[in-house]
């Protein structure tokens, strides 16, 4: 038996789905929202809903988006035949930030990962194929997390699409700018000496 009344044990329970979040993180959260006015729950409710209710996968990219196609694929002032494949929506941002991209994105929604029953057909992989071969494509960078479910990821797409006459490369990894290589690992420090370039 809960030791909460039981809407509050029913909120408890869907916070504790939200990646992240423990036990002691959702009865914070559910008790914040107890305390909040009205208007304040209200609208985190209707945030929820309306996220829901407006927000889709762009038809080009798979971007989340609230128009079709999102706004990297319809713009006219972005290179349309330069094409970053991401593993989530969230890395979007982080390449934006660096303002040094100004192609187009491919989102994959997750990583191979056999051991959890993640294949090839399990990702968007099947329309950034077909953006390949309907031409108009001159590079695909793999820009997915260089762990082992990043990497093969990567691999896959890369002998998938060997066959097309683009370009296929992949982000530079490494030791991180402000650490220390003493910290390193021989993984990173290995990536780091292959990714080298001339100054």
């Amino acid at each position: 038996m809960s030791r909460y009344a039981e809407p509050m044990a029913r909120l408890i329970e869907e916070l504790k789905k939200l990646p992240g979040v423990g036990t002691k993180s959702a009865q914070r959260y559910a008790f914040h929202i107890l305390r909040s006015s009205n208007e304040d729950a209200a609208a985190l409710a209707d945030a929820v809903r309306e996220l829901k209710a407006s927000l889709r996968l762009c038809s080009i990219c798979n971007n989340v988006t609230d128009i079709d196609p999102c706004v990297y694929c319809s713009s006219p002032t972005r290179n349309q035949h330069l094409v970053c494949v991401v593993e989530e929506a969230t890395s979007i941002a982080a390449i934006e930030r660096t303002r040094n991209y100004n192609g187009v994105y491919h989102v994959l929604h997750g990583t191979l990962s056999p051991l959890h029953g993640v294949g090839p057909d399990q990702l968007r992989t099947a329309n950034l194929i077909s953006r390949v071969e309907s031409g108009g494509i001159d590079e695909v960078i793999l820009a997915t997390s260089p762990t082992l479910e990043g990497e093969a990821t990567a691999n896959w797409i890369a002998t998938a699409l060997r066959s097309h006459p683009i370009r296929i490369t992949r982000i530079a990894t490494g030791v991180p700018a402000g650490s220390d290589i003493e910290y390193a690992d021989e993984v990173t420090m290995a990536r780091s000496l292959e990714g080298r370039r001339e100054l």
